[in-house]
């Protein structure tokens, strides 16, 4: 259950209308990476999440998603409304109003409708993070993108926000991850078994290293340091064989 407050989670106002952009912005209402799939990706993921704390995080982050899925309709309707016949025609917005006049409808930029078949819910794990962490990093390079063709301040500053936020979301999706797969070694190791799993430390301890939120310049700092740093490797139950770990991985033979 859901309580709606009347505010949005980043001031929108738009006092010129622009046609051409809102066909760009409305990609991220209805086009592949854009949030409606993403709310709709995370808010069914959690019902197979055996984790509750993760199932918890993709509540909360689908939740948030529908706020910038408002977010980016109203950005959507204010630059299309009021506008006349002529700047439709010359904009080329008349095919889309044929359809739809002004109305807000889920589309990509080309004008493909939304489709389900955008995401993915898989019912394993490490495949369903997987694929949320994938897909906050395609909704960041759309807002990139969009951001290189937009200059007018009022229409950048709530971009900008959204793209923050998608940030932050991957490294919140990359801390369950790690946490995840910590869990699912220990669940299939037990002591009599006796089978050496490896732990990856958790690579996305420093994210702040790899990516800054508040990125003002996109052109030039979209990734700060764009190489992940190797993580650490510890042994987990009993020794491997001692090889260079680099190259192979043991397992402990029992007699």
């Amino acid at each position: 259950m859901w309580s709606y407050e009347k505010r949005l989670q980043f001031p929108v106002n738009i006092k010129e209308p622009n046609a051409k952009l809102a066909q760009v912005i409305i990609s991220q209402y209805g086009g592949p990476d854009g949030e409606m799939g993403a709310s709709m990706r995370y808010l069914s993921q959690r019902y197979s999440m055996p984790f509750k704390e993760v199932a918890g995080l993709l509540t909360d982050i689908g939740t948030e998603e529908l706020g910038h899925l408002e977010m980016v309709a109203t950005i959507v309707h204010q630059l299309t409304r009021d506008l006349s016949m002529e700047e439709i025609e010359k904009s080329g917005f008349a095919n889309y109003y044929v359809d739809h006049t002004i109305g807000v409808w889920p589309q990509a930029a080309g004008g493909v409708p939304f489709n389900a078949c955008e995401f993915q819910v898989k019912g394993d794990i490490i495949t369903d993070l997987h694929e949320s962490m994938a897909a906050e990093q395609k909704a960041r390079s759309t807002y990139d993108n969009i951001l290189r063709l937009v200059k007018d301040p009022e229409i950048c500053d709530p971009i900008r926000f959204l793209r923050a936020r998608e940030v932050v979301h991957f490294q919140r999706f990359g801390e369950s991850q790690a946490a995840a797969q910590h869990q699912v070694a220990d669940a299939l190791q037990p002591e009599k078994c006796r089978m050496t799993l490896v732990a990856m430390g958790n690579v996305l301890r420093d994210m702040q290293r790899l990516e800054r939120p508040h990125t003002a310049d996109t052109q030039q700092n979209l990734l700060f340091e764009p190489v992940l740093p190797i993580a650490a490797v510890q042994v987990m139950r009993h020794p491997a064989i001692l090889l260079e770990i680099g190259l192979v991985i043991g397992v402990e033979q029992v007699q």
